[in-house]
């Protein structure tokens, strides 16, 4: 498998080359070159596949040459095996024909676990083979950063920073980073936003030289094309649980940096058949307002009880221009240019938003109406939702095309990870998972630096180099 970059000046590399490169040269990034195909009946015959057995027949052909097909089973054996429930990804059905996919069964309770549990394990799997040493830098908005260090703390090979904004992500999420015990492991709590914190990761890949040319830095946010074909599996595991390939599904999928969904995109162009994914967004509708007004402006950030989709601007969301844009680089680059100026309303080529809408819809959500799903969901099932997974189900509710086929919302993460939605919405917080019931007595370790590139590049080397 080769993969290019959505800007067309980069050159072609192998999934080893691309799991360590984050960025392209080019400030593109990494799509497959060509894209596996199943059809109906191929699909069909992994119905009775347990989860990790039915992940190595979607993500083998993604790694294919540069990762033993023995050694990925093993890998997704390992992860999985470990995660809180059997089923890896149960669903919960709260109404006719609509149902919530459980992504919060792993060790840091989010569907970010599915990505980052297995991108640490094929990171160690390559270094160890290349003799080669990393740095991972990446920023998060709540769930990315302890999911990242969950995963890679074990890794020999690795020195993890993660960004995250001072006092903007909720206590549990904190906690769940700052308390991993580990000498590779770094918390930067930055005086800033989000968008600050990933700005300065994307600035540091476009120049690593305070990284002395000794070690490569190496992306853990969900630009890193190894998360998104982990993602890609749970979108065949829900369909094949619900009768699916024989008849098509619809997903929800509450939105941030469009990674998540793309890999429900992805999922359709390898055979599945999905019939609509809505994006789901809460106040920072970045997204919402370019599908339904093809107004592409960035505003400025807002913080909301969904910290996970406090972002203002979505990175993936070029991989599906790309394809939008019939995979022309020249055009893309250009297109990404006005864009990335973050100066003038930017809008799309009809017929080419007209391709995504055949697909996509979208829809705003904003707290007070996320707080009334949450109970209102309780109150016809007994079942909490997140306020992330809330807000998928309000679009959900709000956009569905076909009441006959099953509508899935990605159920993204644990409430008890949000303990100010939920006593909002007017409920206790449920109990931590038993594996970490101790964590509000874990001594936690973190550094708080202003939002200052230079600051953090000192930061870094310093404690890479010591």
């Amino acid at each position: 498998m080769k993969y290019i970059s959505t800007r067309g000046n980069a050159p072609e590399l192998t999934f080893e080359d691309v799991l360590l490169t984050g960025l392209a040269e080019d400030g593109g990034l990494y799509v497959p070159k060509d894209v596996p195909q199943y059809t109906l009946a191929e699909i069909e015959s992994w119905r009775d596949l347990p989860y990790a057995e039915l992940a190595h027949k979607v993500i083998y052909p993604f790694v294919e040459g540069c990762v033993d097909s023995d050694a990925l089973q093993t890998i997704l054996n390992d992860v999985y095996g470990g995660f809180g429930h059997k089923a890896v990804a149960p669903l919960q059905q709260i109404d006719h024909n609509e149902y919530v996919l459980e992504l919060f069964h792993g060790p840091t309770l989010a569907f970010k676990d599915f990505a980052l549990q297995t991108l640490g394990r094929l990171l160690d799997y390559v270094l160890e083979r290349r003799h080669e040493k990393v740095v991972i830098m990446g920023a998060t908005s709540g769930d990315t950063g302890s999911a990242a260090i969950e995963g890679t703390k074990a890794c020999r090979n690795v020195d993890i920073f993660i960004l995250h904004p001072h006092g903007k992500v909720s206590e549990v999420q904190r906690r769940q980073m700052t308390t991993v015990k580990g000498d590779n492991i770094y918390n930067i709590a930055i005086e800033g936003n989000f968008d600050q914190a990933q700005d300065m990761v994307k600035a540091s890949f476009g120049d690593q030289s305070f990284l002395k040319g000794e070690r490569k830095l190496v992306a853990v946010n969900s630009i890193n094309w190894a998360r998104i074909m982990s993602q890609i599996v749970y979108y065949f595991y829900s369909s094949l649980n619900l009768g699916g390939p024989l008849r098509p599904m619809a997903y929800s999928v509450p939105t941030g940096n469009f990674g998540d969904i793309f890999a429900g995109y992805m999922a359709k162009k390898m055979g599945l058949p999905i019939e609509q994914l809505v994006i789901a967004t809460n106040s920072n509708d970045v997204l919402h307002r370019l599908m339904s007004k093809n107004q592409y402006e960035v505003h400025p950030l807002q913080h909301t009880i969904t910290p996970s989709m406090d972002i203002a601007v979505s990175s993936n969301f070029e991989r599906l221009l790309f394809d939008l844009y019939d995979r022309d680089g020249k055009a893309l680059a250009e297109l990404m240019g006005r864009m990335n100026a973050k100066k003038d309303v930017v809008s799309l080529d009809e017929e080419k938003l007209a391709k995504a809408r055949a697909l996509f819809d979208s829809y705003a959500v904003n707290e007070d109406a996320t707080v009334k799903t949450m109970q209102e969901v309780f109150e016809e099932t007994g079942y909490l939702l997140d306020p992330h997974t809330a807000i998928g189900v309000k679009a959900a509710r709000e956009t569905r095309r076909n009441t006959n086929i099953p509508m899935i919302t990605l159920g993204t993460a644990h409430p008890v990870k949000f303990e100010d939605a939920v006593q909002r919405a007017g409920f206790d917080m449920p109990n931590l998972p038993h594996h970490l019931t101790d964590l509000m007595d874990r001594e936690e370790r973190l550094d708080v630096l202003p939002a200052d590139l230079a600051a953090v590049h000192k930061f870094i080397a310093e404690n890479t180099f010591k």
